[in-house]
């Protein structure tokens, strides 16, 4: 017999143990979320145990949470203890098994125990999952050349510096390159890490010798190839103490790739754009504009990576139209999200924004001012 106020559990209204199922995961949500973010400001504040024991109380709520286990393999990796940290990142690679992430760090866990065929095939791994991802393409370029396959490792570097300029400058003054200084391959690096400080406005020798701490005789042997190869001049410029060799790009270069000069009293950049890569960034425009007319989602999409993606026109479309950039990203977001559908519904805002970044283009910021 039922009781006479109130129901029994076994009598409750459905849609009502729904309710009680779905504020009981809102707060272990929030509770695994909560602690995970302590556990990411333990790290922040170099508290790598007090970090640990946050990320396992998540972890206790929550097993299958990839990013607690990564973070924990993390904290562990700073604390020395390497073997433990490839636990924690092979508990990540079970939930998942295509987070980059985590085959990147445990690539980098393995490389701190001095087993570089690990280390490789785990960044191979990373960089098969995500081949935009210059930091894995840069790990197995030190990794592989460690191992002393260094044709290798310096064709890893090259991709990585394809997806980032500064991994040029930092592989110049990397120790894990010692053994590939002396390859052509290499000397080629340092002429690219000149090249650009030139390009960013730092044209005089002691200048780019201050910013990208290599050393000074490397530095004068790689502007003397370069001048040998017509990609930069040396002229005499006035200063306070007197006549000073400083060094141009040639303007065939600098209409290429853009340059930045150092102008007015406390050294303000002027950045002028890249010419040939604007022209490219305006064809990219123009099929993205056809593929939106046509309703043809894959070609859209395909192009919105190459003017999205830092391995294409990313970098150049961040620097020269940063807005227009977040706004690419973002409609690329609801295009894979949404697919044809979202296509289809937005077509003319679609072609409007491409549109009004066309004219951007073509009309071409030739020079604008730029933060430090």
């Amino acid at each position: 017999m039922g009781r006479l106020f109130g129901r029994g559990k076994g009598n409750q209204d459905p849609s009502e143990e729904h309710v009680e199922e779905k504020q009981s995961y809102n707060d272990s949500d929030f509770q695994k979320r909560d602690l995970y973010k302590k556990g990411q400001n333990y790290m922040s504040n170099d508290k790598m145990l007090d970090a640990i024991r946050s990320f396992e109380l998540a972890i206790r709520i929550d097993p299958l949470y990839v990013d607690a286990w990564v973070k924990k393999g993390y904290a562990h990796f700073h604390l020395g203890e390497y073997t433990v940290a490839i636990g924690a990142y092979d508990k990540a690679l079970e939930i998942d098994v295509n987070n980059a992430e985590a085959w990147n760090l445990k690539g980098l866990a393995y490389y701190k125990l001095k087993n570089y065929e690990k280390a490789i095939d785990c960044c191979e791994k990373a960089v098969d999952i995500n081949p935009n991802d210059g930091m894995s393409w840069y790990n197995k370029a030190c990794y592989t050349t460690l191992s002393g396959r260094v044709d290798d490792g310096l064709e890893a570097l090259k991709r990585s510096i394809e997806i980032d300029i500064a991994n040029a400058r930092k592989a110049v003054k990397d120790r894990d390159f010692e053994t590939a200084r002396a390859e052509e391959g290499f000397r080629r690096i340092v002429e690219v890490v000149v090249l650009e400080s030139i390009r960013q406005g730092y044209d005089y020798v002691g200048k780019i010798v201050w910013v990208t701490g290599v050393d000074k005789v490397e530095v004068e042997e790689a502007i003397t190839r370069l001048s040998m190869k017509g990609l930069l001049t040396r002229r005499e410029k006035r200063n306070i103490t007197g006549m000073e060799e400083h060094l141009e790009i040639t303007k065939e270069i600098a209409d290429k790739v853009g340059v930045t000069k150092r102008v007015g009293l406390f050294g303000g950049k002027q950045v002028s754009a890249p010419m040939q890569q604007l022209k490219d960034i305006s064809e990219v425009l123009g099929r993205a504009k056809e593929a939106i007319e046509r309703g043809d989602l894959e070609i859209t999409k395909e192009a919105f990576d190459d003017l999205i993606s830092p391995s294409k026109h990313g970098s150049a479309m961040i620097e020269q139209f940063f807005d227009d950039h977040r706004d690419l990203r973002l409609a690329q977001i609801r295009l894979r999200d949404k697919g044809q559908e979202y296509l289809n519904a937005n077509k003319a805002n679609l072609i409007d924004m491409i549109s009004k970044i066309d004219m951007k283009v073509r009309n071409g910021p030739v020079s604008k001012p730029a933060k430090d």
